[in-house]
């Protein structure tokens, strides 16, 4: 015979197994996830591979491209106003003052600015302080507003003379045809050409300069303009202006990418062109307020303006025309730069392309997810399959686990195993009904809430007796005998099942356990075999609940014209022996000691005082600040030499 001690180490062996033991159909769902994992994921990965390689070297190649175009279009607008003051240089009419030879200038200047959009602005300066200047509005339609022009306004015209009044300023508007449309004259206009930095860079180097950029003070715009002398000993001074705005818009890169971005620096790292028009607008505020753009300022529109400033003013000497690798904030950049200069103006100035690695290989990137997710598809599909397989396996060994699961609960219902394919299990289903059945009837003869508790507890917890509070109350119905006597015995035992299943259903829903039926009495405790840590007040407010149960079987009984069965309960707490008990092949889950017998006879003591509900001082002392106890006195319990208190258990007292 095996020895309880032996069989917990076995359970407990059991148990342990039981931690690392996996369903049937996890385990071949892993093992078709791993085979086709094995075969999809490589040939997805060298797919990506092989396609980031591609992107990569496409992504290169389209920039170099585009760098070249931006460098051709970089050439084309400063070429363009270089051209336009060398030629204007070479006219006789622009080397005089105005207003002579007024027209002619007119003429020249709005065919120079009808001829290219390179040109923004085209304009001469004189040594007696004369000035001619065209306008391109068309360019920028918001120069309207800053010249109060008409709403058909394409270009401007403004002269300033020199009398001995002081000086005078016309402005002309013309239409895209420069057709005359307006004229008006501005009397306080200050502008003196002679102190411009244009002017004096022109005139005092004798040789053509560049100027900027700066904020225009005719159009309120971010400008650089191209000067050269002209004249009697080079006094005169013809520009061009070209508005960086549409430079900026010329190296737009977008086309790259979403995130890609053009750059012009000058000779200084200092950034004086964007790409993206926000950030030229905060370096024309910049530069408006006389300081320079800052790159850390500019960095929060641009996370990659600090890294390209530091990569343009470090010792390093960057590859002109090569694609170059640095990062920006834990992500690479790909930036290609270029050196280039325009009639020996702009010389150290740099034109640089530059994107985000991950942006050029999105396309690859957005291949790669779909590769994935139909690498997925597929493995969810077979995890489905060996889903399905091993349901057909194991739907009948579960179906007997489950089975076996509530046999051990003690819960027969009907019967949820079906035929099976499988001739083992079916001959085990044989076997567990017939196991089935035969605990069926046995758990007629034992209480099974009792047997499920302890099951829950573990045959550990009651395998042996051993000393512990409890809670414990006792139940009995008055004068039980005389009512057996005068109804049939069939009465009787309808009363006592609908008395008994109401005691019990309400002795569950308080937590406590119903250990023995004596008769029509009944003996609950608490705190065994599954710890109670409220056992107390658990205990009492089951025994209000019962009362209040009993008096609504009782009222219904006596409208029935049935007995009432007046109940009278006990409740005593306090340590006793709890666990199995008796002989080797027969034994019983009850408590022993003393605290069971005072119990029982506080329920015996209801006669004598005319009460339903009696506890003890331990009771008392425990919760009595939870209760209506009224106190009843101190008496000599039977049985016992010591003294007991008494107190009435009335009800729960208000929150």
């Amino acid at each position: 015979m095996k020895r309880p001690g032996n069989e917990t180490t076995q359970d407990n062996k059991v148990d342990r197994l039981d931690t690392w033991a996996l369903p049937l159909r996890l385990h071949l769902s892993v093992i078709i996830l791993g085979l086709l994992a094995c075969t999809s994921l490589p040939l997805v990965w060298m797919t990506y591979t092989q396609g980031k390689f591609t992107a990569l070297s496409t992504g290169e190649a389209q920039m170099r491209q585009l760098g070249l175009r931006a460098i051709e279009d970089y050439h084309n607008v400063f070429n363009s106003g270089y051209a336009a003051i060398i030629t204007a240089s070479a006219v006789p009419e622009m080397q005089t003052p105005p207003p002579a030879d007024l027209q002619a200038k007119q003429d020249f200047l709005l065919r120079v600015l009808q001829s290219t959009f390179r040109i923004d602005g085209i304009y001469a300066g004189y040594p007696d302080g004369g000035f001619v200047q065209a306008i391109d509005v068309a360019a920028n339609p918001d120069w309207r507003g800053n010249l109060d022009a008409p709403a058909e306004t394409a270009f401007a015209l403004r002269v300033i003379t020199r009398t001995a009044g002081g000086p005078n300023t016309t402005w002309t508007f013309f239409d895209k045809d420069a057709h005359p449309i307006k004229q008006r004259s501005d009397r306080d206009d200050l502008f003196d050409p002679r102190f411009r930095p244009w002017y004096l860079a022109a005139v005092g180097a004798g040789k053509t300069a560049s100027v900027g950029p700066y904020v225009s003070a005719a159009t309120n715009s971010l400008t650089m303009t191209l000067a050269t002398p002209a004249g009697p000993d080079n006094r005169v001074a013809i520009g061009a202006d070209v508005l960086l705005l549409t430079l900026g818009e010329i190296v737009n890169v977008s086309t790259l990418s979403g995130q890609a971005r053009g750059y012009v620096f000058d000779h200084t790292g200092r950034l004086i062109v964007h790409s993206d028009r926000p950030v030229m607008d905060e370096i024309r505020r910049q530069l408006r307020r006389g300081a320079d753009p800052s790159p850390a300022a500019l960095g929060e529109a641009d996370p990659a303006i600090p890294a390209i400033t530091d990569l343009l003013r470090s010792d390093v000497r960057l590859p002109a025309g090569e694609v170059i690798h640095f990062p920006v904030r834990g992500r690479e950049y790909l930036a290609q730069v270029f050196r280039e200069e325009t009639g020996g103006l702009l010389s150290g100035y740099n034109v640089v392309i530059a994107a985000p690695l991950d942006d050029l290989v999105a396309p690859v990137e957005e291949m790669l997810k779909r590769n994935l997710a139909i690498a997925a598809a597929f493995l969810a599909a077979g995890v489905l399959a060996s889903i399905i397989i091993s349901r057909l396996i194991s739907r009948s060994l579960y179906a007997l686990a489950d089975e076996a699961r509530h046999m051990g609960n003690l819960e027969f219902g009907k019967s949820r195993v079906s035929h099976s394919w499988i001739s083992e299990v079916n001959s085990l289903a044989k076997a567990l009904n017939a196991a089935r059945g035969a605990i069926r009837t046995f758990s007629l003869y034992v209480p099974r809430e009792l047997v499920r508790r302890i099951v829950i507890a573990g045959q550990s917890v009651v395998g042996t007796a051993a000393r512990q509070d409890i809670t414990v109350l006792f139940t009995d119905i008055r004068d039980f005998t005389t009512i057996s006597e005068l109804h049939s015995p069939e009465e009787v035992v309808a009363l006592l099942s609908t008395y008994f299943e109401t005691l019990n259903s309400t002795v569950e829903r308080h937590g406590g356990t119903i250990v023995q039926y004596i008769g029509d009495s009944v003996l609950a405790m608490w705190n065994a075999p599954v710890q109670d840590e409220h056992h107390i007040e658990n205990a009492c407010r089951c025994a209000l609940a019962m009362k209040a149960a009993i008096d609504a079987i009782n009222a219904a009984n006596s409208a029935a014209g049935r007995p009432e069965l007046i109940t009278r309960f006990g409740v005593h707490t306090g340590p006793a022996v709890v666990g199995s008990v008796g002989a080797e092949t027969r034994r019983q889950y009850t408590p022993i000691g003393d605290t069971v017998n005072i119990a029982s006879r506080l329920e015996g003591l209801n006669r004598q005082y005319g009460t339903s509900i009696l506890v003890s001082g331990a009771i008392r002392d425990a919760v009595g600040d939870k209760f209506e106890l009224a106190p009843i006195g101190i008496v000599s319990v039977k049985g016992r030499t010591g003294q007991t208190e008494l107190f009435e258990l009335r009800a729960s007292s208000p929150a």
